[in-house]
């Protein structure tokens, strides 16, 4: 089965307010699957109707074909998760930690304790009392509590707040390495666009309670058209050429060059008019969007197409 979790037009209503309206999504083994989106946008309620710590208004949530709803003891036997901070006895040490930690669920030996101490990079300090921890060593116990009986979904709730960049790095090297080698499904909810960027295979944005988009990250920061910088030594001499040629393309102007959307086949034809019309050209490179970019892109276009 390559399909973990299934989420089925999921809605949640509180008071009378739709928080979570019509959501759907699923995620595969062995892939890093980032919740985006805005603090408020609904990341962490889908996410507790996700571990059953809240009620589903309307829909279902399958995990191994096993629902939330109606089979729930059997559906979270597969998971580990963090909603917001993992939380810890600071008196204790890591260890004692775990132990405490692994007597509710079954099975869990002294030699899995020790694999997944290892598995996190704990081993040089899981004996030491939790107070003398980092943030960064907290995640990454609260990630062996997680893992300790050997679930098949890990779902992580900001995951990196608050850590240094040294700590965010952990983590996320982390969690790839837990979704390549055990594949695991890892979910994760975050607002940081650069992190999600590099951690994660495919990324859903949420906005105001409702899924957006879900692609790929590559696909998803591209877009459907990619931008061109083409560098010359008369900038507007090229603007009015083009817009000559094609009247309703948008086009920027920096102060040697023009960056504009075109598909890869036009770019010859564009040089040949360029180099007729005596244009100079220095160079032509492919302007790579950033998450940040792709994300303004799509929720002011959604806004916008709201208040409309």
């Amino acid at each position: 089965m390559d399909t973990l979790v299934e989420i089925q037009d999921v809605t949640k209503v509180i008071s009378g307010k739709t928080i979570i309206d019509s959501v759907s999504f699923e995620v595969r083994k062995g892939e890093v699957f980032g919740f985006l989106g805005p603090n408020g946008a609904g990341k962490t309620t889908t996410i507790r109707m996700l571990v059953g710590l809240i009620g589903i208004t309307s829909g279902d949530i399958k995990i191994l074909g096993s629902s939330i709803r109606t089979d729930f003891e059997k559906a979270i036997s597969h998971i580990g998760a963090i909603v917001e901070n993992p939380e810890m006895y600071k008196f204790l040490s890591g260890y004692q930690n775990l132990v405490h930690y692994a007597r509710m669920s079954k099975g869990v030996t002294k030699e899995k304790i020790d694999e997944t101490v290892e598995l996190v990079g704990l081993t040089d300090r899981i004996h030491d009392k939790v107070r003398t921890y980092s943030l960064g060593m907290r995640q990454r116990l609260g990630l062996a509590q997680c893992l300790l009986h050997d679930p098949k979904i890990l779902i992580l709730d900001e995951p990196t707040n608050g850590l240094d960049p040294a700590g965010i790095r952990e983590i996320r090297d982390h969690l790839r390495m837990l979704a390549r080698e055990k594949e695991m499904a890892v979910i994760v909810s975050s607002h940081l666009l650069s992190e999600m960027e590099m951690m994660c295979d495919r990324i859903g944005i949420i906005q105001n309670g409702k899924l957006i988009d879900v692609q790929h990250i590559s696909d998803f920061v591209q877009g459907k058209e990619k931008v061109y910088e083409i560098e010359v030594n008369d900038p507007d001499k090229a603007n009015t050429l083009l817009k000559e040629a094609q009247p309703g393309l948008p086009i920027q102007l920096t102060e040697n060059s023009v960056v504009l959307p075109l598909v890869r086949n036009d770019i010859p034809d564009i040089i040949t008019k360029f180099v007729q019309a005596g244009i100079k050209i220095f160079a032509v490179r492919e302007v790579t969007k950033t998450l940040e970019d792709r994300f303004l892109e799509i929720t002011k276009y959604m806004e916008d197409d709201g208040n409309a």
